[in-house]
């Protein structure tokens, strides 16, 4: 991470967050952090600054009430509802 990253989230105040734990509790070395975010619902991994292509990317759920600081304690969890999809290849489009 950089300086930037690893200062914002040393700001953070521990005692709002939905899983307190401070940023110094989670790593060894603050230049890296890994993570790991799997959708409970579909099975599907994000994976950060992958880009969009619509040869691998297809959108399956549409957030309907996500916003910034949603993991702070006592905020809604995110809800998503469910879109019918077609996959698709290179050779095919929908």
């Amino acid at each position: 991470r950089t300086s930037t990253e690893i200062s914002t989230e040393k700001s953070v105040p521990v005692d709002q967050l939905r899983d307190p734990q401070h940023d110094d509790q989670r790593v060894q070395d603050p230049k890296w952090l890994v993570v790991i975010g799997v959708c409970t619902h579909l099975g599907c991994v994000p994976v950060a600054n992958a880009g969009d292509s619509a040869a691998t990317t297809v959108l399956a759920t549409a957030p309907i009430m996500t916003r910034q600081g949603a993991s702070v304690k006592d905020q809604p969890l995110s809800t998503s509802r469910f879109l019918h999809i077609a996959l698709w290849t290179e050779e095919s489009s929908l």
